[in-house]
């Protein structure tokens, strides 16, 4: 098996665990590729890339009412994601903009 494979399965497996176990918490995600990812994050947050939204997020928090944050690193494909996820009928979405806007606003330094 791919190490790629290997790391994508524990990653989807360790989201899935750890977004059953508070429903109520707000679910922040950085919509940027596993590169932009790797170079700078937040810890504890999910990473989905933007192109792979519905797919995963549909798998991860199934409740369309789940509170989502999204960010990358000007809000311009968090806004694609949202609207992706608007559309099918996600209702509790927010576009936190920047990663450095997503850590202001939970008062990270």
């Amino acid at each position: 098996m791919k190490m790629k494979t290997v790391i994508y399965t524990f990653s989807v497996i360790f989201m899935v665990l750890s977004s059953s176990l508070s429903f109520a918490d707000p679910v922040w995600i950085d919509v940027r590729t596993l590169s932009e990812n790797q170079r700078d994050n937040i810890a504890g947050d999910v990473r989905i890339s933007h192109s792979n939204i519905v797919k995963e997020v549909t798998v991860l928090f199934p409740d369309k009412n789940t509170e989502l944050y999204l960010y990358d690193n000007t809000g311009g494909r968090s806004d694609i994601a949202l609207s992706a996820l608007k559309a099918i009928g996600y209702k509790n979405l927010h576009n936190a903009g920047s990663i450095e806007e997503a850590r202001k606003a939970r008062g990270i330094e």
